[in-house]
């Protein structure tokens, strides 16, 4: 079902919203921010979230008092804004620097295997998986680690994969002003595996390709050849 079907859908009441989040569905290739999503400072937002979880924890029937608990709302306060949703922030974008591509290389360039970690907006349960990366320069290069920066900046939010591999689809277009960008993701979703169907063998996986990567087969099958996805 596509985008505009789904809220139109919800609109008219024909859909639930927690069907949405069942059937992993994607809204919106833009994550979903609140125009003042950054007026709080981080130490506001830790200050704040810690006191719901802490209520969290006291509704599920926790003793906030045992020493092992009363300091877990902070903790889990901190993870959220400093490491897990720490992408959802545009300030800790990864600067990039472009190099001249002095050896006048035109293959494919691949970087396969990035590891990400990052959590389904629908259940806030990890998503976990594998990033692979091809593209053509047309005169710039980037460093290989800043890939790797690209990807888990926008791993580091709530997230749907297919959002995830448009968003470090566009990002890679834009910062290597190239089309001849492709992506593939291949992760494991703990909402599929921890809960509802709970299937632990499957795997999702998505894909991105831009410029010729999506007009000739032949650079196509020529990047997956190179990735050569896992099983």
């Amino acid at each position: 079902m596509k985008r505009k079907e789904i809220m139109l859908n919800i609109l008219n009441n024909t859909v639930r919203e927690d069907e949405i989040g069942n059937d992993h569905q994607m809204t919106n290739a833009k994550t979903p921010l609140r125009p003042d999503a950054f007026v709080l400072s981080d130490e506001e937002k830790i200050e704040t979230i810690a006191a719901h979880f802490r209520e969290i924890m006291h509704t599920l029937g926790l003793d906030l008092n045992d020493e092992s608990l009363s300091g877990t709302p902070k903790r889990v306060a901190r993870m959220y804004v400093q490491e897990l949703f720490s992408g959802l922030n545009p300030e800790n974008m990864p600067s990039v620097t472009l190099f001249e591509n002095n050896y006048r290389f035109s293959e494919i360039l691949v970087e396969r295997d990035i590891s990400f970690y990052s959590n389904c907006e629908h259940h806030f349960v990890p998503i976990v998986g594998k990033v692979h990366i091809g593209y053509i320069s047309t005169g710039k290069v980037i460093g290989l680690s800043k890939l790797h920066r690209i990807v888990n900046h926008f791993a580091r939010r709530p997230q749907v994969q297919e959002r995830l591999t448009i968003q470090i689809g566009e990002t890679l277009t834009q910062v290597l002003e190239t089309e001849d960008v492709a992506v593939v993701v291949d992760a494991d979703h703990f909402c599929v595996s921890s809960r509802g169907i709970a299937d632990q063998t499957s795997s999702t996986v998505t894909s991105f390709f831009g410029g010729v990567f999506d007009k000739e087969n032949s650079r196509k099958e020529e990047f997956l050849s190179l990735v050569k996805l896992r099983g």
